[in-house]
């Protein structure tokens, strides 16, 4: 019997070197060079309901920063929050791809089988100015909500057509991407209002002025989806999207694209413990390839009453209505860390009736040319991305089942040779020089005494001398 313990690295920050994406684009003052950088989206939904909460890594100057979002409907100040990047960050630990440790047992003895798993303000500062929305109403555009909502500045429009809301920006002193006009046309044509939001330099100050909180949105509409192709027009190059939902039915999925479950479960050499995040990059890359960026890749799907194996401590109620998950009761809120080890079960009253799913999605232009629409299904089978690294064992065995074990560790290091080489696409041969250092051996260990099993039927050691 294997003798396991089990140890959780989970992959939190999938750092890609491409560009990545954000559902609005960013519009800079003046000729301010920005780009977008690690987006993550986290979207709530129930019945007609969603919430909304983007975050992002913006580099840049603050003072130039604003960004426009098509959403289904006009927005009214109540319906906008400043949230928290550490309820974000604790999500994307929670569903991360995780590497786990086996250690294998004395051959010699049974164990009984272990687990052990490592571990709002929103005041009110004025209304747009009257000459400001006389010069937009000109121009088609009409200003239906004004308001501030922590560090930021915010516009709800609506227009007639993307020529006028395009030179509107373009006069207040925002520079837009080329191709823009085309795609705002058509949110136009669908009765899209736009979200835009910039920084108050002032409240950013007062709040610590160290980096941007997310913005958080709740609406209510039949349409469920993700406007990524504004997106696209700051990119450098492919983009990189980690959208994760929250239901109370079951998994979420695109209707338009493929869904894709990322490979999972398979055993790889123990040097990946140390270059986990280049292994799942390499990883991830070549599945993105295979697929020619047409899918989404499925990276987690779990029900959040329970995880097995945890990568993190589960996000309590409270965390999760503040991301969305209104139809939660607070009272049964009951979730204490757990400092040594990953329970598969929740505590007694922990977060329940919930379902998680997380996507990565690496898209351009051309290979994603519409937006993400989705729909909440009721499949609510486990998924999970789960690498395995199983520890030989490491002292002398000395009798005739060692022989037999050790015989086959030598087949069983090259299969995870092969599949670390099938997985990421890296060199055969540098993938086992690594194991041979890292104490994999590709040759059969021989044993310290005759009753080490040697291949030999049991007789001819009964009898030799």
């Amino acid at each position: 019997m294997i003798k396991y313990f089990l140890t959780v690295m989970a992959l939190i920050a999938f750092s890609a070197t491409h560009a990545q994406a954000f559902c609005g684009f960013y519009v800079a003052k003046a000729d301010a060079d920005l780009f977008n950088e690690a987006s993550k989206v986290v979207m709530a939904r129930h019945d007609d309901r969603t919430v909304m909460t983007m975050a992002n890594d913006f580099q840049g100057d603050v003072k130039d920063f604003a960004i426009v979002i098509p959403v289904p409907t006009i927005v009214k100040k109540s319906q906008v929050n400043v949230g928290d990047n550490k309820v974000i960050d604790h999500l994307d630990a929670y569903t991360a791809p995780r590497l786990v440790e086996y250690f294998d047992s004395d051959p010699c003895q049974q164990f009984e089988m272990m687990e052990m798993m490592a571990a709002d303000s929103m005041v009110r500062r004025g209304a747009a100015p009257k000459a400001l929305m006389r010069k937009a109403k000109k121009l088609g555009v009409t200003i239906e909500e004004s308001y501030s909502v922590g560090e930021y500045d915010i516009l709800i429009l609506s227009a007639k057509q993307s020529d006028g809301l395009f030179t509107w920006l373009n006069q207040e002193g925002y520079k837009l991407p080329k191709g823009v006009t085309k795609i705002l046309n058509s949110y136009i044509k669908q009765d899209m209002k736009f979200f835009v939001a910039k920084v108050n330099l002032k409240e950013f100050e007062k709040e610590g002025g160290t980096f941007l909180r997310p913005l958080q949105v709740a609406y209510e509409s039949d349409k469920f989806m993700l406007p990524v192709r504004l997106g696209t027009l700051n990119s450098k190059g492919p983009q990189d999207l980690l959208l994760f939902t929250l239901t109370k039915n079951g998994r979420v999925e695109p209707t338009n694209y493929r869904t894709t479950k990322i490979p999972t479960g398979d055993n790889i050499p123990l040097f990946v413990k140390d270059e986990f995040g280049e292994f799942y990059k390499a990883m991830f890359d070549k599945q993105v390839k295979k697929n020619n960026m047409k899918t989404v890749m499925l990276e987690y799907a779990w029900d959040m009453a329970w995880c097995d194996p945890c990568a993190a401590d589960p996000l309590p109620a409270k965390d999760l209505k503040k991301l969305g998950a209104w139809w939660l009761d607070e009272q049964r809120d009951n979730v204490q860390p757990m400092p040594n080890q990953r329970r598969i079960m929740p505590p007694r009253g922990g977060a329940v009736n919930v379902f998680a799913t997380r996507m990565h999605v690496r898209y351009t232009a051309d290979s994603f040319p519409e937006d993400i629409a989705l729909q909440v299904t009721d499949d609510r089978e486990n998924f999970q991305g789960r690498y395995v690294m199983q520890h030989p064992f490491k002292d002398e065995a000395s009798c005739s089942a060692a022989g037999d074990y050790y015989k086959k560790l030598p087949k069983r290091f090259e299969k995870e040779a092969k599949t670390l080489a099938s997985l990421t696409g890296w060199n055969i041969n540098d993938i086992r020089k690594k194991m041979e250092e890292n104490g994999q051996s590709f040759k059969v260990k021989s044993g310290t005494t005759n009753n080490l099993g040697d291949g030999k039927p049991w007789y001819e050691n009964m009898w030799n001398d």
